[in-house]
């Protein structure tokens, strides 16, 4: 049987806002994403809302769902009492462009950023062979749907905007750990992610990997494993005596 929601939506654009209450039909089985269309088909046909899949795979739906990062499609609302208010505002670490849209394209500026893969050049695309062992330590990163949720928690960029230019985020610090993995890739990753995209900035509090609806171990498995190679990279004295011998010699 179908129950009367108490629902809480940030209506505004990046100038001003507030939250409107409603009261929504919701229907056995369904999950936040339904009740904001239904709303939209009722009582707010200008209610502007991002989503294409509604499977959890293509991370437009991303909101905050009673203060916590989440795909709207993938939250069901049996999760609440049906006396419970839902409060449904944006992605708070990111400029509103209308209601519940907000303006990710920092992500993407810092996508850019990031070198491509670079394999060896005696090797053409194709000839490339690697250790199942090495796939499967970086396939894990791979399945990032880019929700960009772990960014939005992420308290560095959430509540510090001057901190944008000079860090990455948890989404691309796991894009330069699948990189740096990777047998093949050429380039050094740990310098760069420490030096250009504010590593050292994280404090592996794990807000990131709690809100991954893919279930990346990103603190784990990507962002800590790189901390301590850029360790090893830059303080291990015997990795800085080993190259200080290697100039010395090619000298």
């Amino acid at each position: 049987m179908g129950y009367l929601a108490s629902m809480r939506i940030w209506r505004g654009n990046s100038e001003a806002g507030q939250l409107e209450e409603h009261k929504v039909e919701v229907g056995e089985g369904e999950v936040v994403l339904d009740v904001i269309h239904r709303l939209q088909a009722t009582d707010a046909p200008d209610l502007a809302v991002r989503w294409n899949c509604k499977a959890g795979k293509c991370g437009s739906c991303s909101a905050e769902i009673n203060g916590k990062p989440s795909l709207m499609c993938m939250t069901r609302m049996n999760t609440f009492a049906e006396d419970e208010e839902i409060t449904v505002t944006p992605l708070r670490a990111f400029p509103v462009i209308k209601d519940l849209v907000a303006d990710v394209s920092f992500n993407y500026k810092k996508a850019r950023e990031i070198p491509a893969f670079k394999g060896p050049d005696n090797l053409k695309p194709g000839e490339y062979r690697m250790e199942q062992v090495d796939v499967q330590r970086s396939q894990e990163f791979r399945k990032c749907i880019e929700c960009f949720l772990c960014q939005d928690t992420c308290h560095v960029i959430r509540d510090h905007e001057e901190n944008k230019e000079a860090f990455a985020g948890p989404r691309f610090f796991i894009r330069l750990a699948e990189l740096d993995m990777h047998p093949l890739d050429q380039l050094d990753r740990k310098r760069e992610a420490q030096e250009e995209h504010g590593l050292g900035m994280c404090n592996i509090t794990k807000c990131c990997t709690a809100v991954c609806p893919e279930h990346i171990k990103i603190t784990d498995n990507a962002i800590i494993p790189m901390k301590e190679r850029v360790v090893d990279e830059k303080y291990d004295p015997l990795v800085w005596l080993g190259r200080t011998i290697g100039r010395r010699k090619s000298d």
